[in-house]
């Protein structure tokens, strides 16, 4: 078999009455068989054979994650190009409006300033990201659980399809997910393992995972949570609480300095819309990559899971370290759903820390069940195979939008965008020396979108009034540029915000189409063929200012 951890090492550590001997219904029992490596692998050395299977799964995984690296790029992301592009000193003041955090935009202004703003330039720095996981799972698996269930994990977080998905996006997550591998091994070392070295790598990781985005909290309350199995298993309670406190309290202490930054935003209402919503006990499935692969996860778990409920298993460091794994998610998700029940502000995106705890505890599991856990590793495998699930080719059209009109604008020229969240993305893709403005009036930096506040100053703008102001502050024969938001799918502009935006849209197209200072120019409106996108589109139309 592949050389793996020894039985008695799992129990080192914890509960002096947990016995030692292996189980045999786990490891090498007639349920499960047993799994061998082929004997030309058993035949290399060490670093020759965990080398070629951490490169292969390096290429295979980058191969499927930049088939769309250059797709162009939705709202969102051109949000945090826009940000990115400001002075590193300005991006603090900018996010204080714009309702994110730090740390991901401070990088992608180093990345930008060395490689550039384009498509793939910006993908480019998530899909490294993503990259990275897979070695930092190998290490994981390896350290705590033994040889195989380092390929395992290694493997699986290769073939993720969320981690997929979001290689090819210019956004937090793949940073996220990686913040959150560190920082869910470094827990297992830590508290379970007990090497205290870790509690310093383990407090790191909590500030830096909360510097990425304020929904980190409920990865906190999972990694809180997940201490109870810990404590219950341990012969020194007194001691992990104390370096678990001590890991909390510090990085709590090193988020101090951005916690007027988030009590603002949330007292201001920044970022107060979403396009979709809690999607309750379904989530779970899409972050694996679908209900089959949930359920194959679930089918191992419990094969590894149901023996160590044996009085004379329960408080060894495997089972703790499963039950541990399992409590980060479920405690994670349980927050987050309670979150949803008040505040509709989050999709589930925001849950990426979660794909770690999931994809190692599958990994610990699959490495415990011989040929069970070695089919559902390769089932999973051909269930998210196809990256084109996961990695949509048009997140938007505004591109198409801009290379169809563009060379109708000149410099002076008005570009309306009808959603406000869109301004970014037009203003990554028209040229330069337009002039912005939405449906709350003229903005003064294009490159992101001020939240504070955002929906009482749309309900209390006028759109007759902002329309007869623009329309008289436009020269005669310059250009107006309508964006308008395609409001395909009900359930997604069913929300206050996106209710809102749909029904002041509707109402400037019929202001500017019955305005008698307007005039359409001939056929000029775009996009011409429409391939359908999976975030929000738009539809343009060129008016120029009668004399």
């Amino acid at each position: 078999m592949l050389a793996d951890v020894t039985p008695g090492s799992l129990h080192r550590g914890m509960s002096t009455t947990a016995p030692r001997r292996t189980a045999p219904w786990i490891l090498q029992g007639p349920a499960t068989g047993q799994v061998h490596a082929p004997a030309w692998f058993q035949r290399l050395p060490r670093w020759a054979s965990t080398g070629g299977v951490l490169v292969l799964l390096l290429a295979v995984s980058a191969f499927i994650r930049t088939r769309y690296l250059s797709g162009q790029l939705w709202g969102d992301e051109a949000l945090a190009v826009g940000i990115a592009s400001h002075p590193l000193s300005a991006i603090f003041g900018v996010l204080r409006h714009a309702g994110a955090s730090p740390l991901y935009f401070l990088i992608l202004h180093v990345w930008i300033s060395a490689l550039g703003a384009s498509e793939a330039a910006t993908h480019a720095f998530s899909l490294l990201c993503g990259l990275i996981t897979i070695p930092v799972a190998m290490w994981a698996g390896w350290s705590t659980f033994g040889r195989r269930a380092g390929f395992y994990a290694a493997t699986l977080f290769a073939f993720s399809g969320f981690l997929t998905e979001f290689a090819q996006e210019t956004q937090v997550f793949e940073l996220a997910a990686l913040i959150a591998l560190i920082a869910t091994a470094s827990f297992l070392h830590a508290f379970v393992l007990r090497r205290r070295g870790h509690v310093v790598l383990f407090a790191v990781a909590l500030a830096l995972l909360a510097y990425t985005s304020f929904w980190a909290f409920f990865f906190w309350a999972g990694l809180a949570a997940a201490l109870i199995p810990v404590v219950r298993a341990s012969d020194d309670a007194a001691a992990v609480l104390r370096d678990a406190g001590v890991a909390f309290a510090v990085a709590l202490v090193l988020y101090l300095p951005w916690l007027p930054t988030l009590i603002f935003q949330i007292g201001h209402d920044t970022a107060p819309f979403t396009y979709f919503t809690f999607t309750g006990p379904t989530f779970p499935a899409s972050l694996v990559g679908g209900d089959r692969v949930l359920a194959s996860f679930a089918v191992v778990g419990a094969a590894a899971m149901l023996p160590l409920l044996s009085a004379e298993r329960r408080r060894s460091r495997e089972a703790t370290t499963l039950w541990a794994l399992l409590a980060i998610a479920v405690a994670t998700m349980l927050c987050a759903g309670l979150a949803a029940v008040f505040a509709q502000t989050w999709v589930t995106r925001y849950l990426i820390p979660v794909v770690a705890p999931i994809l190692l505890l599958s990994a610990f599991a699959s490495a415990r069940t011989g040929i069970l856990g070695l089919f559902v590793v390769l089932v999973s495998i051909a269930f998210v195979a196809n990256a084109a699930s996961f990695s949509p080719k048009d997140k938007s059209d505004m591109r198409d939008v801009a290379g169809e009109l563009a060379p109708r604008l000149t410099a002076g020229d008005t570009v309306l965008v009808g959603a406000p969240e869109q301004v970014p993305l037009a203003w990554y893709y028209f040229p330069a020396g337009l002039h912005f403005t939405t449906l709350t009036g003229p903005v003064r930096d294009p490159r992101t979108v001020d939240w504070s506040n955002a929906y009482s100053r749309l309900a209390a703008a006028s759109p007759a009034q902002l329309e007869n102001r623009l329309v008289s502050g436009l020269r005669p024969g310059a250009h107006l540029l309508y964006t308008r938001p395609m409001t395909e799918g009900a359930e997604a502009w069913k929300l206050d915000w996106s209710a809102l935006v749909r029904r002041r849209s509707a109402q400037w197209g019929a202001l500017l189409a019955h305005d008698p200072r307007l005039r359409v120019a001939a056929g000029v409106s775009a996009p011409h063929y429409y391939r359908g996108s999976c975030c929000i589109s738009d539809s343009a139309l060129l008016y120029t200012r009668t004399g």
